[in-house]
């Protein structure tokens, strides 16, 4: 045979192994990912589960019924739990002994001030017939709320890291002798008397020049009061008419803001104590059921007033009916 066709026979037989070879390669790489790709599902017995699919992806109503789901579920989730219904709220404690805050037998006509005669001031050391009874402060300070005495005992603890031991107590001692400072001038004011004011005071007085100019007809200015009936006793600040309203007044100093009667924590029991002392108490022919807070600061800056009409002197007269419960309990235990 010539050599050309020898050579064109080669070629052609190398040509016919690589396109064989090329075409085995990527026969063999398809089986592989084909293998590599399979899903476990193809090696599910289908038959078997057949049934529970078609059951499933049909569009035939469920053959289960209420009851069968709920046995399925306890089954799976264990047994139903209803939620209780939301309680009630808790009723207001009441009272045992429910004095009201007004005298029935003495007049409500509020007695009208008599230029000629001047207002009550009697001492708080001649009432004390019975050293058994109470004070208002002894009471609350007592039967203190415990979130109020925490937050009173933290800013303690703070005020004697700042200032030490020491120098909390002159602290307190001068907060204590500007309130005395402050009561007694402002006595001198209410009464008409000519007052040189001090420099502890001027602030405070400046700070409750808005108020003064609505208070008149002053029935008693630091005078005691003692309720016959309950059997506690106190010493109000005032007695007199706010915007036309006679009101049991308590004069505080302060040397942060106080707005709202809310920042004034128990001043306003104090104040209702002081009303119903005042409506069972012989030596008043006035009955009061009106209070006023008036907080006073030592910059000058305008006083904040706190009026309590009367039903707001009721809620807090109930509630310190409640304080003095509390403390003839503490009391009767100790014994």
């Amino acid at each position: 045979r010539p050599v050309g066709e020898q050579l064109e026979e080669m070629l052609t037989q190398q040509v016919h192994r690589k396109v064989l070879s090329s075409v085995y390669f990527s026969t063999s790489c398809l089986l592989k990912s084909r293998k590599k790709n399979l899903s476990e599902y193809e090696y599910v017995n289908q038959e078997k589960y057949a049934a529970l699919v078609r059951s499933v992806v049909s569009s035939k109503v469920s053959s289960q019924t209420p009851e069968t789901l709920v046995q399925e579920d306890c089954m799976l989730y264990g047994p139903v739990i209803k939620s209780k219904p939301p309680s009630e709220a808790p009723r207001p404690r009441l009272p045992k002994n429910p004095v009201p805050l007004e005298n029935p037998a003495k007049s409500t006509a509020a007695a009208e001030a008599d230029e000629q005669r001047p207002p009550s001031q009697i001492a708080l050391c001649k009432r004390q017939s019975a050293p058994e009874v109470p004070s208002v402060t002894r009471i609350l300070q007592q039967t203190m709320p415990l979130e109020q005495a925490f937050y009173l005992e933290r800013w303690r603890r703070r005020m004697i890291a700042e200032l030490g031991e020491e120098g909390f107590k002159a602290y307190t001692a001068t907060i204590f002798s500007h309130g005395k400072l402050f009561h007694a001038a402002l006595e001198s004011v209410l009464l008409s008397r000519e007052h040189v004011a001090k420099e502890e005071t001027a602030g405070y007085l400046q700070s409750i020049q808005h108020i003064l100019s609505d208070v008149s007809e002053i029935q008693a200015l630091e005078s005691a009061v003692q309720h016959q009936v309950l059997g506690y006793l106190g010493l109000v600040d005032c007695v007199a008419k706010y915007q036309g309203k006679l009101c049991a007044i308590d004069w505080k100093t302060s040397e942060k803001p106080k707005p709202f009667l809310r920042n004034t924590f128990d001043n306003p029991l104090q104040v209702a104590a002081y009303a119903g002392a005042i409506n069972f108490d012989e030596n008043y022919n006035f009955q009061v059921d009106n209070g006023l807070i008036v907080i006073a600061y030592k910059d000058g800056s305008p006083a904040h007033p706190h009026f309590m009409d009367s039903a707001l002197c009721l809620q807090y007269w109930n509630k310190w009916l409640l304080r003095l419960e509390e403390y003839k309990e503490k009391i009767q235990s100790k014994q």
